[in-house]
């Protein structure tokens, strides 16, 4: 990248900078990314979003770590319809609090050094920020030392964000009886960005995302789509992902450990790195309004200066908005048309999508919203008028005809030196 292409990068970023200032972010990061080489990158970023402001909280796993602490010893899990659990008898459970311990003081370790490296002052803080309970006995099968969240001392780790603090939580909980119980860290970093009500919920993997059925990264997952998702560990994923957004997060992603700035190309960049997890899509088809202005004539200027479309004076846009169509992705607007409808037929007009997202169907999206509000609208055509454009038209049901059965009110603006091709399309 250039530095033109990182002042552009930089400038792109202001928005994000400015939306993610004194949120709240939970990451979920497990004994693997702790031991990856791309370890001290991942917390020099967590540094980085520090020092603009995020109030963060990381919940830490040590899967390897046990394994390696246990040596040849297994630890035994339980299987039943909800998935797999460990069992944590007493025989293993000191190694076991032994190797997170070993994780977490690695992962502080690291956090000092990204600091030092921001040069800038950054608190660590830990604490029995987290009840449990024992799952018991289930299925005839005693757990043990294993348990579940009972409850999370949110306004304690609130104090600590207020100071400044990035809270480090491990996989364990102590009961109000005095008990230790090593519990699901995936799990427990759900119910903590639940607790919390955070601003995101940030899973790191050993992938760029949850992929679908064919292997492919979803950018986007909403909970209509998790049928999409094949893989067993992604499907927890997207299954915890959409639970914590049901219960008040406002956006969960999935990114890779394992690539350097996956987390601030996820942060502070439009279309990200990884997987984002919402309730309803981020991306928006809806009815323009006069706070739309400004990003139509952003998407539509390049277009005109071409000559693919028709200038438009900003004064024409404010007094006709009411006629587009947008597709608003994060706050930016990607595609847009009109409908302006003349004598039983309706002019779709003015259909632009943005040239990084012209890959995709938006351009489809438009025309099906179009049609559908001609048809409202009683029309019984729709025509447009394209220089450039006949062929995508022809492939979507229009067909070439003479200028001259224009409505009769459109005719007269009619530019003949433009030499526009008119297309129309019975609905």
């Amino acid at each position: 990248m250039s530095d033109k292409d990182h002042l552009k990068w930089f400038r792109a970023s202001t928005p994000y900078i400015n939306t993610h200032r004194e949120k709240t972010f939970v990451f979920f990061l497990g004994g693997e990314a702790i031991m990856h080489d791309n370890f001290v990158n991942v917390l020099n970023d967590i540094a980085l979003l520090n020092s603009l402001g995020v109030r963060q909280v990381i919940i830490h796993g040590a899967d390897p770590q046990i394994e390696q602490s246990l040596g040849y010893e297994e630890w035994p899990f339980s299987v039943s319809g909800s998935g797999s659990v460990h069992i944590t008898p007493p025989a293993i459970f000191p190694m076991i609090l032994a190797a997170v311990d070993s994780a977490k003081g690695k992962l502080e370790a690291g956090l000092s050094r990204g600091h030092a490296a921001m040069h800038s002052e950054m608190l660590v803080t830990s604490g029995n920020f987290v009840k449990a309970k024992p799952i018991g006995i289930k299925d005839g099968v005693d757990h043990h030392h294993t348990g579940t969240t009972r409850s999370i001392n949110r306004s304690a780790i609130e104090t600590q964000l207020a100071n400044n603090a990035i809270v480090l939580i491990s996989s364990s909980g102590h009961s109000p009886s005095g008990e230790t119980f090593v519990l699901d860290e995936r799990e427990l970093a759900h119910d903590v960005a639940a607790a919390l009500s955070a601003e995101k919920l940030i899973y790191f993997s050993s992938e760029d995302g949850i992929q679908d059925k064919n292997g492919k990264l979803i950018n986007e997952l909403t909970k209509d789509q998790i049928p999409s998702v094949s893989d067993p560990a992604d499907q927890k994923l997207a299954d915890l992902t959409i639970s914590a957004c049901l219960e008040g997060v406002n956006r969960c992603h999935v990114i890779s450990y394992e690539r350097d700035g996956a987390l601030l190309e996820e942060l502070f960049t439009r279309d990200g790195s990884g997987t984002q997890i919402v309730e309803e899509s981020y991306e928006q088809l809806r009815v323009a309004t006069a706070d739309d202005v400004a990003g139509i004539l952003e998407l539509i200027s390049p277009l005109e200066q071409d000559g693919i479309l028709v200038k438009r004076s900003r004064e024409l846009i404010e007094s006709e908005v009411d006629h587009f169509k947008i597709i608003e992705r994060d706050g930016m607007i990607v595609a847009c048309a009109a409908l302006y409808p003349f004598e039983g037929k309706g002019e779709l007009a003015c259909l632009a999508t943005h040239p990084d997202y012209r890959n995709d169907n938006r351009g489809e999206l438009l025309l099906q919203r179009i049609e559908a509000d001609a048809k409202k609208l009683g029309l019984a055509s729709l025509f447009v008028l394209t220089t450039q454009a006949a062929h995508w038209f022809v492939d979507r049901g229009f067909e070439e005809q003479s200028i001259d059965v224009l409505p009769e009110a459109r005719k007269s603006l009619y530019n003949y030196q433009r030499n526009s091709k008119y297309l129309q399309k019975n609905i």
